[in-house]
């Protein structure tokens, strides 16, 4: 077998214990001697474990420590260890680890990170156990361990013709000594990655088995919703819940802070106890309107900022000098992530401990929140995690399970707090709202001779990713970003910031290329060929990766030679360490533009599970889609405009076309898949219906400017 090695120092290990019904269990550390194994459980620190329990009978168990929010990683990071482990994947059971920071680090399902971080610990869990088991084969058998080799699940001695399984041997390979230096497989040799599998937990979501948050019940719980500010900016200023505490089924009525949370024996009955409260509401801070918003940020653009996030040359001097100049603004609202669950969590505070189950995209992150609400130490509190019906983003906040913590505490009982569609809407944490200036300066010859970006977020930190291509291929690039408090509450929103600066960038190429007679494809490559050549500063993308997706987006679209009638747009997009090109194709039919097709290359590395894979890629699209065409967030006097689906359009199936998916084919490592779809396809969209219109759409969403269904 090829192999490629990977070395750790002494303070890597992986710890091994016997089962008590025999069999082994491994897990991967970082942060501990070899000489500290032991027979006690895994109380050591590790970073990204792989558990492995192989029973007598040869069944394998793998824990998955990291969230599931329908990315599939509870499939995928098994898969990395079976592979390496060389077992039956038919004879692989998952399950999900709780929270715990002693054994896993990077439980986070967020920033398209968990595959990447996982690849070689996990694989390398699974190698090394695999590699125990030869040895304990070959020292029952009195062979050289280079002698014997593995298939699915057993260990082999050609020669001799003897073979054990794994379940045979692992009690005795649980005693083995640990290898401090594992081959790995080479890409050739994968037997499961790279392979289409489906998901672990299909079978139970198709019978409706499978628990989410939604559905955990324990005996004695009350459920719980709660009344907040019909406003941001508003504040309680008196309750009167009389009539709420009259009604049945209604146990407890809380004021906590600016809330007040109505508990009881069903979610009917304390949705209705909640419309009886007589709550007085009053200002506290300014109520803000979206008129308010835009006007706030279009003066942002108006003004430098102190310190650029990027100065490359003197851009502003060859401003003042230029031919001709492009100028163009973008905006993008607010948005919901709308998850198809909405926000709930489950708490049960006793007086030093306390225990959360629910969907949470960052369940240390809500251990932390909790924590600090009820004024315990971290360790005190313990955490497990539910599958979630949709995340985006909005499950790595922690204010839903840190709000059951604090709930459940003043309760003094075991509580399930949910939220309503409405309150999950109007509750907060949106996508912030950013404009965008964006300027080119051409020379008579047309050339651009320098680019300058100007952003203005509310709450979003820092509105550009300033070294963004064509950053490192233009000598004069200048990029200034504002950021403007609001108290509309902001936080991540599926591929942050990325998710509209795309747009706004995309989009200015392909005016770039329609004002100097250039093909979009052909400009990116030249630009590329600068940046490659003679790059301007920090360049963090790779000239040939992103090349080659452009080129293979490009020939799978035919791109220029569409049949009379279909208009071409292109997207080009380097986000969370993948690169990703776009074409799509759309028709007229009675004047409004109609897609076609959209296609999308990607180089995400090796594919780990490509049916996964390009679901995830569809599903990027169609989001980034349906948030191009449809989707708006709006706000009258701090008070949220759509607080419902008849109010917020969200894509529907019969608005989805074709898609097809083609992967750049390399044997590098895997990168991040969930986000990175979904940036540029406003752009590649946008930049398809100008050619069939004349339009140029600078303002999402899409429909504001009079489309209908795409």
């Amino acid at each position: 077998m090829s192999t490629s090695s990977i070395q750790f120092d002494r303070r890597s290990f992986l710890k091994v214990t016997a089962t008590t019904g025999g069999g082994m269990m491994l897990g991967l550390s970082w942060a501990a001697s070899a000489a500290e194994i032991s027979e006690a459980p895994f109380m050591e620190a590790m970073t990204f474990n792989a558990f492995v329990k192989i029973s007598p009978e040869g069944v394998v168990t793998i824990m998955s420590p990291n969230p599931e929010c329908g990315q599939n990683i509870k499939t995928a990071m098994p898969m990395l260890v079976a592979e390496e482990l060389d077992c039956d994947w038919s004879k692989v059971v998952v399950e999900q680890a709780g929270l715990d920071s002693t054994k896993y680090t990077r439980q986070v399902a967020g920033g398209s990170g968990s595959t990447p971080a996982s690849w070689k610990p996990l694989r390398t869990a699974g190698a090394t156990a695999r590699q125990m088991l030869i040895s304990a084969a070959a020292k029952r058998w009195n062979v050289s361990a280079s002698e014997c080799s593995t298939s699915n699940g057993v260990v082999l001695h050609t020669a001799s013709g003897k073979k054990a399984t794994y379940g045979e041997l692992a009690t005795e390979a649980a005693k083995m000594e640990v290898p401090k230096d594992v081959p790995l497989k080479a890409v050739k040799d994968f037997k499961i990655i790279g392979q289409s599998h489906k998901a672990v937990d299909n079978k139970k979501i198709f019978t409706g088995k499978q628990e989410f948050g939604l559905d955990f019940k324990r005996e004695g719980m009350l459920i719980g919703v709660v009344a907040r500010p019909p406003a941001f900016g508003m504040k309680i200023k008196s309750v009167n819940d009389s009539r709420t505490k009259a009604m049945p089924g209604i146990k407890q009525v809380i004021r906590f802070g600016n809330k007040v949370a109505v508990l009881g024996t069903s979610t009917w009955e304390v949705l209705k106890g909640r419309e009886r409260l007589a709550i007085e509401w009053e200002v506290d801070t300014k109520l803000e309107s979206s008129a308010d918003h835009d006007a706030k940020m279009t003066e942002l653009l108006g003004k430098p900022v102190e310190k650029p996030q990027r100065k490359d040359g003197d851009a502003l001097a060859q401003f003042e000098g230029a031919h001709k100049i492009i100028e163009s603004k973008f905006e993008a609202p607010f948005l919901p992530h709308a998850p198809m669950e909405p926000m709930n969590f489950f708490a049960d505070v006793r007086e030093d401990k306390a225990e959360l189950i629910g969907p949470t995209q960052n369940p240390g992150s809500a251990r932390s929140a909790a924590a600090q609400v009820l004024g315990i130490a971290p360790e005190k509190v313990s955490v497990m995690m539910t599958r979630m019906g949709g995340g985006f983003g909005r499950r790595l906040n922690a204010d839903f399970a840190a709000e059951a913590a604090e709930v459940s505490k003043l309760a003094k009982a075991p509580v399930k707090l949910m939220w309503t569609r409405e309150d999950d809407m109007s509750g907060g944490i949106y996508r912030p709202a950013c404009h965008y200036l964006y300027r080119a300066a051409l020379d008579a010859q047309g050339n651009v001779k320098a680019i300058h970006v100007r952003g203005a977020g509310l709450n979003v930190g820092n509105p550009l990713r300033e070294n963004n291509f064509p950053a490192g291929a233009l000598e004069h690039y200048l990029a200034e970003g504002h950021n403007q408090q609001s108290n509309i509450t902001t936080g991540p929103w599926r591929a942050p910031v990325h998710n509209f600066l795309a747009f706004a960038e995309q989009s200015f190429l392909d005016e770039i290329a329609e004002a100097t007679g250039k093909d979009p494809v052909q400009l990116r490559l030249d630009w590329l060929a600068k940046a490659e050549k003679s790059p301007v500063g920090n360049v963090p993308y790779k000239i040939d990766r992103f090349r080659n997706t452009i080129e293979l987006a490009a020939k799978k679209a035919n791109w220029g030679k569409a049949p009379a009638g279909v208009f071409q747009g292109f997207s080009a997009y380097f986000s969370f360490n993948t690169y990703v090109a776009q074409v799509v194709e759309v028709t007229l039919e009675a004047g409004q533009p109609k897609i076609k097709r959209m296609v999308c290359a990607v180089d995400c590395g090796v594919v780990i599970n490509p049916e996964h894979a390009i679901n995830q890629i569809e599903g990027g699209l169609v989001d980034g889609l349906g948030h191009a065409m449809f989707s708006n967030m709006t706000f009258k006097d701090g008070v949220p405009e759509q607080t419902n689906y008849d109010t917020y359009r969200v894509i529907k199936m019969g608005d989805t076309p074709p898609v097809e998916v083609y992967f750049v084919e390399n044997e590098l490592d895997p990168t991040g898949l969930g986000e990175p779809a979904l940036p540029p396809l406003s752009a590649a969209l946008g930049n398809a219906i100008f050619k069939a219109t004349g339009i140029r759409l600078r303002k999402q969403p899409f429909s504001l400017n009079g489309l209908r269904n795409v």
